[in-house]
């Protein structure tokens, strides 16, 4: 018996996407580089499935069936090279290497040129959703060479995640390096959405004065909304949960958040694009603040902030008001998210279809939501659309919404409540929404200084201009370019 995919890497996401693979009737052949593990796996949770293990990489590549696939589920950077090495000379043409880890993109990009150069075909895929997501159906994000969509298609749907309509939420996405970088600007949404939540919370707890059981009955109510997503559905469950003295748990974790790097990773893409992306950069950063423990403490002692004091605004309305701005707040971090994906794309010479991408993000994975459905019908509608708050659905909440959005962040200034995230996004939706900005002045300053030139209301576009602000400067001016 041959297997009919292989893969390298039995921790908790490799072992759980092969019993995905075995569940769905795929004979798996697996290999760990520790081989105790393969023993462990084979005998315990594996035991009696359709799972052949195999003791070395020449054994595992013997066992597949041709074209062969072999799918490296292992840490992200130099083991990704370093398994590479071995598995290439055991191939030959045709054959297929998958890399299902966090890998960045610009690695993803290199790997699939390198891969195909030995006559071999190569897919980084985005695997989104988990333990729990590997095991009974994550959100697939497979790009690279295309040659190798045809033979790995029908393994990749059967082990998806369902959305409600029954779809798999698996799709091509494009050339090299694309399934990863889609997978990173998920993962930056990730942050945006959770800090977003966060900010609620902390907004319902300390303006509103809730208890932690009665704002897990607000997210249960809000998870009925147009919030409806995972992220709000978890947040109800732990806040509701009981340590054992019969307290919140969530109130006995300490207040300082960890990172693997796929947020900075999403932020530095945007930074080189030029795609003002602020609403996940302050959600990385509002993570690099809350790992600062030690110093929050002794500047709290030092810096006294505003006297707690009525906002005005009733806890009805409180409520109501927190619920609007998170749901505008949203709109922003994912219009921002899929005009990274769009610049991306331009940049990188990839087609993709972003309605689709939305539609395979609705189940499976960690923002899985409802309003991921809004997003499809407005590509749907509009494959151009430059921004989707320029949607008409979008636009129109955006619109709604704001006199609530603008009152809690002014109750959150008033009281001292740091909401990075939701003022990030209003600063963003003023900005694109403004005809005229104080750009002038700043284009103004950079030609004093350092001859930089700007470009005239009254001239043509294009053309650039130089003023000798001192009297003292001359005619020669810098080369104009964007960084």
């Amino acid at each position: 018996m041959k297997a009919d995919i292989g893969l390298i890497g039995l921790a908790v996401m490799g072992e759980n996407l092969v019993l995905n693979m075995e569940s769905k009737g795929f004979t798996v052949a697996v290999f760990n580089r520790s081989t105790d593990k393969v023993t462990k796996f084979a005998e315990g949770r594996g035991k009696g499935k359709k799972i052949i293990p195999a003791y070395s990489i020449q054994e595992l590549i013997s066992n597949l069936k041709r074209p062969r696939k072999v799918m490296l589920m292992v840490k992200a950077g130099q083991p990704v090279d370093d398994n590479l090495e071995m598995i290439i000379p055991l191939l030959e043409p045709g054959d297929i290497i998958i890399e299902g880890g966090n890998s960045h993109f610009p690695d993803t990009i290199r790997r699939t040129k390198y891969v195909e150069s030995k006559g071999l075909l190569y897919i980084g895929t985005g695997v989104s959703g988990g333990e729990e997501g590997a095991l009974l159906g994550p959100s697939l994000m497979p790009g690279g060479s295309k040659a190798a969509w045809p033979f790995v298609k029908d393994i990749f749907n059967a082990i998806s995640a369902r959305a409600s309509d029954g779809a798999s939420c698996c799709a091509w996405i494009g050339d090299n390096g694309a399934g990863h970088f889609v997978k990173m600007s998920h993962n930056g949404i990730e942050y945006g959405d959770m800090q977003l939540i966060c900010e609620a919370y902390h907004l319902l707890r300390e303006v509103g004065g809730f208890d932690h059981e009665e704002m897990a009955d607000i997210f249960t109510e809000w998870n009925k909304s147009e919030l409806d997503s995972y992220l709000i559905e978890i947040t109800s469950e732990i806040l509701k949960f009981k340590d054992d003295d019969g307290s919140a748990i969530v109130t006995k974790i300490l207040d300082k958040a960890g990172q693997k790097g796929t947020g900075k990773w999403t932020v530095i893409g945007a930074l080189d694009l030029g795609v003002p992306l602020s609403l996940i950069a302050e959600s990385v950063f509002a993570r690099t603040i809350s790992s600062m423990k030690s110093e929050r403490v002794n500047a709290s002692k030092r810096f006294r902030g505003p006297a707690a004091g009525k906002t005005g605004i009733d806890n009805k309305t409180l409520v109501d008001d927190i619920r609007k701005a998170l749901y505008a707040s949203k709109i922003v971090s994912y219009a921002q998210g899929f005009s990274l994906l769009k610049n991306a794309a331009d940049e990188y010479g990839w087609d993709l279809n972003y309605g689709e991408i939305a539609m395979i993000w609705r189940g499976g994975c960690i923002i899985r939501s409802a309003f991921l459905n809004k997003i499809f019908e407005a590509y749907k509608k509009n494959p151009e659309l430059a921004n989707l708050v320029m949607d008409d659905y979008f636009s129109s909440i955006l619109t709604e919404n704001s006199e609530s959005w603008r009152r809690v962040i002014a109750a959150a200034v008033s009281q001292g409540i740091p909401v990075p995230a939701m003022s990030s996004a209003l600063a963003w939706f003023d900005s694109y929404r403004t005809e005229w900005l104080p750009a002038n002045l700043l284009q103004a300053q950079r030609d004093y200084f350092g001859a930089h030139t700007y470009e005239r209301i009254d001239e043509p576009a294009g053309q650039f201009f130089h003023t000798n602000w001192t009297g003292r400067g001359g005619d020669t001016v810098s080369t104009t370019y964007n960084a």
